[in-house]
């Protein structure tokens, strides 16, 4: 069973080279590839179940904002009709600001988008041309005054920081920038140097241009006391918001609600048996396309969830949010206590400063969020 639907959209102006996602570049767009979309959401459809209607949509990539807005639209009314689409569902689309305008935009608000995610990443053209961005800092501030027109009221920027050669003051001024605008969500991600990438040849491990976990610690620091200070919500250790505002369809993946995901290179988890089912379509675009052009899902790595892989995946995307892990939530899931399970973790783990717990709850503190890949790892089994 799923209640979200997410649609991979591989296709990019230029490869950023630091971006590890299925993904290539394609001057001409995506072409037909919205038909292969509709052609495998009708043969999904077949062989799962939606747990009700839609509560959330979600076009990424790639840059889903090459998609032309009425594919766009037809891919919504497609999903409405074969799956059902909640009358208060979040549609979300990812923006690149050097492919959208005014115009365009407008065509996908009356597609049925109703919140955008402008992939800003930095204020500063400096950092940006590092990141091989394709668009300056202007255009990213033109662009979001555009989706504002356009009849946008939830706007999502993203940022990166620990960026090579950034300096704590850059950050605060890309911070600074971002609340000039006032949207209503804001993504911070620590630049992470993914193996295979030409960031990973630019810049190995020992490079001075890359920030040490000091200075991480530090702009991560700046960011939660500076916009928290600005009214928003820090629920996510990267992602903040203003009352009301929280990502919808993100959070039902920490939550581990189920989600069909379509296109090449899109994972999967449905709620169909036992304690859920992960797999992801194929990578390789001309593969995922002869699959469907066969009639056949074009899956791969299908992989069963045990017992105990579903209770470390509550544990560890639970903490990820805020809100933390309920005990009654887990308990009417798994039939178990958690402090049954992981007592002794929670134990050290609070004697470190890192997590906190109540009568209702466990989540991490600040400095655990700081710390979330080796906290984390504690509940892997």
């Amino acid at each position: 069973m799923f209640s979200r639907l997410y649609l991979h959209i591989p296709f990019c102006r230029a490869k950023c080279p630091y971006c590890a996602f299925v993904s290539q570049e394609s001057r001409g767009g995506p072409g037909g590839y919205a038909d292969l979309l509709l052609d495998e959401m009708r043969l999904a459809a077949r062989g799962c179940t939606p747990a009700k209607p839609l509560e959330s949509v979600y076009f990424g990539g790639g840059t889903p904002s090459l998609l032309e807005p009425g594919d766009t639209a037809r891919l919504i009314a497609r999903a409405a009709e074969t799956v059902g689409l909640s009358a208060t569902a979040e549609v979300t689309l990812e923006a690149n600001p050097g492919t959208v305008d005014q115009e365009r935009l407008a065509g996908f608000r009356n597609a049925g988008v109703n919140r955008l995610s402008l992939g800003v990443q930095s204020f500063d053209d400096t950092m940006l041309a590092t990141l091989g961005r394709i668009h300056t800092a202007q255009e990213a501030r033109d662009a979001f005054a555009a989706a504002r027109q356009a009849g946008f009221t939830d706007i999502g920027i993203d940022l990166i920081h620990a960026l090579p050669g950034q300096t704590p003051e850059m950050w605060r001024s890309d911070l600074e920038q971002a609340l000039l605008l006032a949207p209503e969500h804001i993504s911070v991600y620590g630049l992470a140097v993914e193996e295979g990438t030409p960031f990973d040849e630019r810049y190995p491990d020992d490079s001075p241009l890359l920030a040490g976990q000091d200075l991480a610690a530090d702009v991560f620091e700046k960011a939660h006391d500076l916009l928290t200070g600005r009214g928003y919500e820090h629920y996510e250790i990267a992602n903040y918001a203003l009352p009301g505002h929280r990502s919808r369809h993100n959070s039902g993946y920490w939550q581990r609600d189920g989600y069909l995901g379509l296109g090449a290179g899109a994972h999967s988890f449905l709620r169909d048996a036992g304690f859920g089912t992960r797999f992801g379509n194929a990578a390789d675009l001309d593969g995922y396309a002869a699959a469907i052009g066969r009639g056949v899902l074009p899956r791969r790595d299908v992989t069963l969830l045990s017992r105990e892989d579903a209770m470390a995946e509550h544990m560890f995307l639970g903490l990820r949010m805020a809100d933390g892990v309920g005990f009654d939530r887990f308990e009417r899931e798994f039939g178990v206590a958690p402090e049954a399970l992981y007592g002794r973790v929670f134990e050290e783990l609070a004697a470190m400063g890192l997590l906190e717990r109540d009568e209702t709850a466990v989540r991490l503190t600040l400095r655990g969020w700081l710390l979330s890949n080796r906290v984390l790892g504690r509940f892997l089994p």
